[in-house]
């Protein structure tokens, strides 16, 4: 565009595509073209390269630090004794992502080693075993060529399965904890890795349950090489199917076949000792198995014709069912249809059907199966009816042969029970329930349902059991705490204390005196002055006594990892601090002695120089945010420096909503990044906000105020800013990632404050996601004028700024496919603005791969280079290799 022509790049490199548009020179965000900066030159180059190209060493440095050596003591043993450290090379690299696969209905499957891709491309080169007391590292033989994932500790914790991924096949293979010593279980019957992804135990140790490749199977079907007529699409029912817009969906009958070769697969019982392989009934597609502890019967879920155009492979139909050894079936316990309609009952993200049995699960002491379902209404008796939403339940124990007769009521409740866990041998509940407002857990002892423990009692408590399952935590969820600012959020007492079983599965931590523990973080409403702090506390269940066994100091952070005992005599927690890398110890509680247990290096001192300010920001309507500012290492108070701000709205109903998202900030945590931390953009001399800025509106209308409330926000970011010296306000960028790429777009074409934006992964048209987005719940046609105020791309005569946007091209995020990256190019193309598109291959809804991260880097600081930094400096008029098009 040098010569004053529009420019336009199209082209293919190693399968990245480059899209990059400048405007004529009388475009009000172009760059003089009077002299010559070397610096702009080369940004300038790097922008049109096409090829994979790299930021500057500073910014290539901090993305690739070996941030993945540090370790995390997590992945506990059953016998307390190790903890399983799953090593990382770090980024994976383009070389994994591009290998050959496919996508099935949202199933993306590495077809020629017949398992899920993320095995493929996420699968581990090393497992090493760190020892609890002392920190020693014993390492796992992993098999030359192979990556190893889904490790599984065996009931005692001697033994550790996991699949060994190797280029063409995923194999079985089990290692000896003590020694590391491993060998492989299936050497000549792979496993069928594409929905089951992992393996079980049984309950002694002597088995792995796993699905294999079916004998007999045939080749895998292909598509035609002449098309057998046009793709049909018909909608002959009335019920409304308000999906949102799913990536890859089935396109062609082809397609149908070929989900079913890649996930039809043969149950099997592997002998650990002698590696017989024992079949399981006859092939299925398998979507899910939960082996009993003995071994001896299988809850398997398997999918369902007919399969759907519209929806992915999570809706289709399944049937769950107990097998007994030889497959043979002995109960249906729900059949689930197919799920394209609106009914709540069969809509995404609602919970299925379980035909009543709720909370179904294998018995912790072996003894069967265990559900919950409500006591029956008045009406089943005759009598009136009570709703069955807040009927009361009762606690079923279901015994082998698992026929309808084979029942036993072990408690009757008198409220609904909102979590549940056993203790140990299977003789005591735990029962977490709420009524009016009040919340509870409680334990009983089956042999004496007429007496009720009190663990727990306070009004507004969500009851919550660790590994429970179900019902969230306390606090209900959400952003940093959502929920009521109310007195029980800082009086939480916690979530009951699990482990797993000596039979498998989870259930309550218990003392030998019978005591149990809650676990939690306190509270203070003055965060900043009084962080967050870590407890335990004891609570005989004898006398209902409780007593504070644990509490984290305040001076610096400490979070509680593990115990190690049933006591709580010793735990392993998690140290850090603004200055210190987190970093794990053994902590003794009767002595308060620490052993430290791991080495953790800070990668990247560099960054954690930076300066960080902490500013509250002011709209003009009063509603207050903050805005989270890093400046350049040394920075001189009053600098003003050119401006680049990332953000991700979120919308609230009141002040007091966005408010409790920050109660539980903890100044004293150790700053940490990862490879697309914008605020390393600080270390190419600019200051850096970073704020998730809220929209306030009436619920369910909040999207109303978008355009409105976006303004205010980033002018009041902007005037603060000001006021305390830090920017620049002529030279300022703005970006974000998702819904974050989303508002960049909408402030280039709704406000005149910036002069250049990066989007990535982002939706520019909102009539491209008709039926929702985002917390918008309306669809287009009752909230249009909202879709179409909101969508960028309607706005595009109206940029100001130049606009970089990026996409993976296999994006499978509901509601950003690439094409709306594409399209919104073509617009300001049209309208003749300075923007950019790169399109980068194998990647999702967010780079991940070494090469696109840095090749990101690289655009990002060129572009900001350009059209911030030196905004309005010149550049040379004419570049080798950029001006003409093709």
């Amino acid at each position: 565009m040098i010569s004053g022509r529009p420019l336009l790049r199209v082209a293919s490199y190693g399968g990245l595509l480059l899209l990059l548009w400048a405007a004529p020179a009388s475009s009000q965000s172009a760059v003089n073209p009077r002299a010559v900066s070397p610096e702009l030159v080369a940004s300038r180059a790097r922008l049109a390269a096409e090829k994979y190209v790299t930021p500057p060493d500073e910014i290539a440095k901090l993305v690739t630090a070996p941030r993945h050596l540090n370790i995390s003591l997590t992945q506990q043993s059953p016998d307390r004794r190790h903890f399983l450290r799953q090593q990382s090379e770090g980024m994976p690299s383009v070389l994994s992502f591009g290998k050959p696969h496919y996508y099935l209905a949202g199933l993306q499957v590495d077809a020629a080693a017949n398992r899920a891709r993320a095995l493929t491309t996420r699968g581990a080169p090393g497992l090493q075993l760190i020892d609890a007391a002392t920190g020693l590292a014993t390492t796992i033989e992993v098999p030359a060529g192979a990556t190893a994932s889904a490790p599984a500790w065996s009931p005692d914790g001697s033994q550790l399965a996991f699949i060994a991924n190797f280029e063409k096949v995923s194999q079985v293979y089990v290692a000896d904890a003590a020694t590391g010593k491993s060998r492989a279980l299936t050497p000549k019957t792979p496993l069928l890795a594409t929905l089951v992804t992992s393996l079980g135990w049984t309950a002694g140790g002597g088995s792995i349950i796993a699905v294999l490749l079916p004998e007999g199977r045939g080749n895998e079907p292909i598509a035609p090489a002449i098309a057998t007529g046009p793709q049909v699409r018909v909608w002959m029912d009335s019920l409304k199917s308000p999906q949102r817009m799913f990536a890859s969906l089935f396109d062609e009958p082809f397609q149908l076949a070929q989900f079913e070769y890649f996930t039809t697969g043969q149950l099997a019982a592997i002998d650990v000792k002698t590696r017989v392989v024992r079949r399981i009934g006859a092939p299925a597609m398998i979507s899910s198995v939960d082996p009993s502890p003995d071994g001896r019967y299988f809850r398997v879920t398997t999918v369902q014709k007919p399969f759907s155009y519209v929806v992915q492979y999570s809706n289709f139909g399944n049937v769950e069912e107990i097998w007994d050894a030889a497959g043979k079936v002995l109960a249906t316990v729900v059949k689930r249809p197919l799920r394209e309609s609106e009914d709540t009952s069969s809509t995404p993200g609602q919970a299925r059907s379980d035909g009543g049995k709720r909370s179904l699960a294998w018995l912790p002491n072996g003894k069967g199966l265990w559900y919950l379902e409500p006591i029956p209404a008045l009406r089943d008796r005759g009598g009136d009816s009570t709703g069955g939403a807040t009927r009361p339940d009762r606690i079923v124990q279901w015994l082998p042969p698992f026929g309808p007769g084979d029942t036993t009521v072990l408690y009757r409740s008198d409220a609904r029970i909102a979590q549940m866990a056993w203790s140990d041998d299977g003789g005591t509940a735990f029962i977490g329930a709420s009524r009016s407002g009040t919340g509870e857990i409680f334990a009983v002892r089956l042999a004496e349902p007429e007496k009720k423990v009190v663990v727990v009692r306070q009004r507004g408590y969500i009851p919550s059991i660790q590994g429970g399952g179900g019902f969230g935590g306390f606090g209900g969820g959400g952003r940093g705490g959502a929920g009521n600012d109310s007195l029980s959020f800082y009086n939480n007492p916690g979530a009951l204390m699990t482990k797993q079983g000596s039979l498998g599965g989870t259930v309550v931590m218990m003392g030998s005196d019978g005591s149990v523990y809650l676990s939690g973080t306190k509270y203070s409403r003055n965060y900043l002055e009084t962080p967050p702090q870590a407890f335990v506390d004891r609570v005989a269940l004898a006398t209902g006594t409780m007593t504070r066994v644990y509490q984290s100091p305040t001076d610096m952070t400490e979070t509680l990892s593990v115990p190690l005992d049933d006591e709580f005599s010793r735990a392993v927690v998690i140290r850090e601090s603004s200055t210190q890398v987190p970093d794990s110890y053994l902590r003794d509680l009767k002595s308060g002695t620490l052993t430290k247990l791991t080495d953790n290096k800070d990668y990247t001192p560099e960054f954690t120089r930076l300066v960080r300010k902490r500013v509250v920001v002011t709209r003009v309507d009063g509603i207050t945010f903050v805005a989270r500012v890093t400046l350049p290492a040394g920075y001189q108070a009053g600098t003003r420096l050119p401006g680049m701000f990332w953000f991700y709205p979120y919308e609230y109903t009141d002040q007091a909503g966005y408010d409790r998202t920050l109660r539980t900030e903890n100044v004293n945590r150790f700053v940490t990044s990862a490879p697309r931390t914008i605020e390393f953009m600080a270390t190419q001399g600019y200051a850096v906000a970073n704020f998730d800025p809220p929209i306030v509106g009436d619920s369910g209308r909040m999207n109303d105020n978008y355009v409105s409330d976006l303004r205010m926000n980033l002018l009041a970011v902007i005037d603060e800013l000001d006021r305390q010296g830090f920017i620049d306000r002529t030279r300022l960028g703005i970006g974000g990632h998702s819904y974050g790429g989303f508002g960049t777009a909408n402030a280039l074409v709704h406000t005149p404050f910036f002069k250049a934006g990066i989007a990535g992964d982002g939706m520019y048209n909102r009539t491209l996601t008709p039926t929702g987005f985002q917390s918008e719940r309306r669809d287009l046609w009752s909230g249009q004028k909202t879709y179409l105020d909101m969508s960028p791309m309607l706005y595009a005569d109206k940029m100001q700024g130049a606009l970089l946007m990026y996409h993976g091209l296999e994006d499978q995020n509901v509601g950003t496919n690439p094409i709306s990256s594409i399209r919104m190019m073509q617009a300001l193309r049209s309208e003749g603005k300075v923007a950019s598109l790169y399109l980068y291959p194998y990647e999702d809804h967010g780079p991940a791969t070494k090469e696109t991260l840095l090749d990101l880097w690289g655009r990002w600081t060129a572009w900001l280079d350009i059209y911030v930094k030196h905004a309005g400096a010149p550049s040379k008029p004419k570049v080798a290799g950029v001006s003409g098009s093709r």
